[in-house]
């Protein structure tokens, strides 16, 4: 009978927040089109590594498995991206998985996004309604404009765009490139231009777009593939205009 193929994984792994990282590397049962999230599943029920010692399972955070929740970002060889969606076969082996550099790791590749939530609520990112009465049938929005905000909508607030980008890091105070195309979205909406001078206000701040360096190694990296240097250069416009009415006011 022949051997069972097996597949390496070497993960980066860490206790806890405040506990030194440290490499261990698995041998899981290989199986044709098994994905990253599959590989820790066989970790999971069978927690053995490489050496034949029995060790803890690996954490790490998955929900829908089709590329909509974000919450399986990680480092895979190197590059930030979705778990669910990274098949072994397509992938060079032995498999490094690691957290996410930018984000405090929580344990093991579970790292906390807190800082991305933080910026939407900065941004405002919501569109104000009162949702106590029936307010009628909303704006209609023209069709040009309802698939471009259609694209911008499509983010998971993954993480892996602030992974990419070199400007974003534990000291710095940058937002990240998603916010910005998040900021374009909801001004665009006719109810959500309601707090458009707010959201313009937000992102001329501390950690907003005029951190950009303009690496571009985030709308490479994003896995929706959402123009976010477009959103950029946009609001770079945008903001040339409000900063001058804001100099005519004054």
């Amino acid at each position: 009978m022949s051997e069972q193929k097996t597949v390496r994984l070497i993960i980066k792994r860490q206790d806890g927040p405040d506990s030194q990282p440290y490499w261990e590397e698995f041998d899981v049962p290989y199986r044709k089109n098994m994905n990253v999230i599959s590989a820790l599943m066989e970790i999971q029920r069978n927690p053995v590594n490489a050496k034949g010692q029995k060790t803890r399972p690996v954490v790490w955070e998955s929900n829908c498995l089709e590329e909509v929740c974000g919450a399986c970002s990680m480092v895979i060889n190197g590059k930030p991206r979705q778990a669910c969606t990274a098949l072994i076969d397509k992938l060079e082996q032995p498999v490094r998985l690691e957290p996410m550099a930018t984000f405090p790791v929580v344990r093991d590749l579970i790292v906390d996004r807190s800082r991305m939530f933080d910026a939407l609520k900065r941004v405002k990112a919501w569109i104000p309604i009162d949702g106590t009465y029936d307010l009628g049938p909303g704006p209609r929005i023209p069709e040009s404009k309802r698939q471009w905000m259609y694209e911008l909508s499509k983010c998971m607030t993954c993480g892996v765009c602030l992974e990419a980008c070199p400007n974003v890091n534990a000291k710095s105070s940058f937002m990240g490139p998603f916010i910005f195309s998040q900021v374009q979205r909801f001004n665009m909406h006719p109810t959500g231009a309601m707090h458009k001078e707010e959201r313009l206000d937000a992102i001329m701040g501390e950690g907003g777009l005029a951190e950009c360096g303009n690496a571009q190694n985030c709308v490479q990296a994003c896995p929706k593939g959402i123009p976010l240097t477009t959103s950029i250069a946009a609001l770079n416009w945008e903001l040339t205009k409000y900063a001058f009415k804001k100099w005519l006011r004054s």
